[in-house]
């Protein structure tokens, strides 16, 4: 049994029953000054059940007052203390690691004997899969680092973070993953391929402080097609409480400073603003082709009252003053939105919930293409996921995702010569517009 190396939408759970691969692994651990807990991780990682001989580990340290302390083996790469720069510091590890797979833990999040396994199954068989395991919470401060991980830990356990329970109950261990799942990959128990990594590019260096930079890279990498998946038997055990349970944090603060900053780098429906134009629309229309200005007008008018966030491109500029003051509307290039529906001809939109519901669940599931056709099945566009577009990138051909169909009656097709007095004006019917 071979796979092509790609399932259709996020179905990882497809290979389930296919044999593992053993991949050559870098397991990148991120530090700054936390010696003891960095013994206990390195230990812990001599222990584990996968092959030695096809695991580095290299510790990336965010420029520690001392520089920490490893087996041979280990290899060290350093940065300046500039601040909390863990995003910089785990792209560092992996510039100087050679693995095919990438497995990342922080310096105080011990695995237990069968993480490296369990985490890098998938990666090594799906290039696009992105796996994220299970860290639980104890504390370890003053337990002998050289107690086995698995059978000191639980006795000292601390409260797991219950919406994140929750989030992999519900999604079925992210099978059912959607644009928000981002949020349920953590960075310190994360892991994927070199080629996947490479292929989104690695962590955003701007980010300065805790937290953020492994949702950002985990939406980046979702758009680009990444399979998600939660791994509960990859257990690596954090030392201390969870961020929400840590004492001397003003999570307010935190918390909000981390909102704002992804509210601009994460354009999807419940990470942005609810008002605000994101800098990267999450739906771009196309006009593809010049046509008459009042059909052009009353296309891109009533686009907009469906769709008032989307951005409208037109191939060419417009001829009439009206269409030149909308931020939405611009001429040329088509944004890089998550997704762009591709209008063959002008339309009018007098009811849009069907094709806003089917553009909003595209590239989620197994869908990642939409031809939209009008009630006497007439083909007007067809809508394209920012996902299913880097997977054929990818794979050289359309894989990975399904084409659906969207047949509506709220959508139709108009003339030259639409009567636009009667649609500012509110009154008439479509016979007047088609």
């Amino acid at each position: 049994m071979s796979t092509p190396g790609w399932v259709v939408g996020n179905r990882w759970d497809d290979i389930a029953d296919m044999p593992s691969r053993l991949a050559r692994v870098s397991v990148i651990v991120t530090h700054y000054d936390q010696q003891a807990e960095l013994d206990r991780t390195l230990l812990a990682l001599s222990r584990q059940d996968y092959p030695a001989h096809l695991v580095e580990i290299v510790v990336a340290d965010d420029g520690s007052p001392s520089a920490p302390i490893v087996p041979p083996g280990v290899r060290v790469v350093s940065q300046p203390d500039l601040g909390f720069r863990a995003a910089a510091a785990r792209n560092r590890g992996v510039a100087a690691s050679t693995g095919e797979v990438l497995c990342f833990l922080d310096a105080d999040t011990a695995p237990e004997p069968g993480y490296v396994r369990a985490m890098t199954r998938l990666p090594a068989l799906l290039p696009e899969a992105v796996t994220v395991g299970r860290r639980r919470h104890a504390a370890l401060a003053g337990v002998d680092p050289s107690a086995p991980i698995a059978e000191i830990a639980p006795t000292v356990e601390l409260s797991e973070p219950q919406w994140l329970l929750d989030a992999y109950a519900r999604t079925e261990n992210l099978r059912l993953s959607d644009d928000r799942c981002y949020r349920y990959i953590i960075g310190a128990v994360m892991a994927c391929s070199r080629v996947m990594f490479d292929d989104v590019g690695g962590f955003d260096e701007s980010f300065s402080s805790y937290g953020g930079e492994d949702w950002e890279w985990a939406h980046r990498a979702w758009q680009a097609g990444a399979v998600f998946a939660h791994i509960p038997d990859a257990v690596a055990w954090h030392d201390g409480p969870e961020w929400a349970e840590r004492t001397g944090v003003d999570r307010a603060r935190e918390g909000n400073a981390q909102t704002l900053l992804l509210a601009d780098l994460i354009p999807v429906d419940g990470s942005s603003g609810r008002g605000l134009l994101p800098s990267t629309p999450d739906l771009a229309i196309h006009l593809d082709g010049e046509f008459a200005s009042a059909a052009t007008f009353l296309c891109v008018d009533s686009v907009l009252e469906a769709f008032p966030r989307a951005t409208v491109i037109l191939d060419a500029a417009p001829a009439v003053p009206v269409l030149t003051t909308d931020p939405r509307l611009v001429v040329g290039n088509v944004p890089d939105a998550r997704v762009v529906l591709r209008l063959t001809q002008p339309v009018v939109i007098l009811d849009a919930d069907e094709l806003r519901e089917r553009l909003a669940m595209l590239g989620q599931g197994d869908e990642g293409r939409l031809i939209v056709r009008s009630a006497d099945g007439t083909a007007i566009g067809e809508a394209a996921s920012r996902r299913a577009r880097r997977r054929e990138e990818r794979w050289h051909g359309a894989v990975g995702f399904t084409t659906g169909t969207v047949v509506t009656n709220g959508v139709l097709p108009v003339g030259d010569e639409p009567h636009l007095e009667s649609w500012v004006g509110r009154w008439g019917g479509a016979e007047r517009w088609t």
